[in-house]
């Protein structure tokens, strides 16, 4: 909804500024990725806006959760998450969460790419994808692999907004429209 991006827009900017200044992306990044899936989980979720949980409690859950997944969660954070808490934003955590991750990539020159391929790359293979895709991009490009057989040949390369469908199954529906049209 373009209305929470907007919402969500100076949130994550002041957590992204706040991590850098602090030098610490990485578990910024993990306390709100562990948000973020609080937040799509529908029995958590509907913790958040419950006035019978108390703030703090709610801060320390996510702060804990975040931690069981690695994040090292200082008081910034529980700042943070205390000012969503207490300005009535905690749902907005998926949409800050993929907002800082775009910050976060652009401020690494990285780039998050997914790849769909009917069976699994082999080394070489995934090495002359990340490759062809970084110097297309003019960024380091972080790969993330998924298999789909029924693709039957080829990809499908998912870069932010830009999709590549050189599947087998995508030339096969091409052609199909191509041929429909009188």
């Amino acid at each position: 909804m373009a209305e929470n991006a907007t919402v969500a827009r100076p949130y994550a900017r002041a957590a992204f500024a706040r991590a850098r200044e602090l030098k610490a992306l990485g578990e910024w990044s993990q306390l709100l990725a562990a948000g973020a899936a609080l937040a799509r989980n529908r029995e958590a979720a509907e913790l958040f806006g419950n006035p019978r949980v108390v703030a703090g409690e709610l801060v320390e859950f996510i702060a804990g959760v975040a931690s069981d997944a690695g994040a090292t969660v200082g008081a910034d954070g529980r700042n943070f998450l205390a000012l969503l808490q207490e300005n009535g934003r905690m749902a907005l955590l998926p949409e800050i969460a993929q907002q800082f991750e775009a910050l976060k990539s652009e401020a690494e020159n990285s780039l998050d790419v997914e790849v769909t391929s009917a069976i699994a790359l082999n080394p070489a293979q995934r090495a002359a994808l990340e490759a062809a895709l970084g110097k297309r991009f003019g960024r380091n490009i972080r790969l993330e692999e998924k298999v789909d057989a029924s693709l039957v040949g080829g990809a499908v390369v998912r870069a932010g907004d830009l999709v590549i469908d050189g599947s087998l199954r995508g030339s096969l529906a091409r052609l199909e429209q191509q041929m429909s049209q009188p």
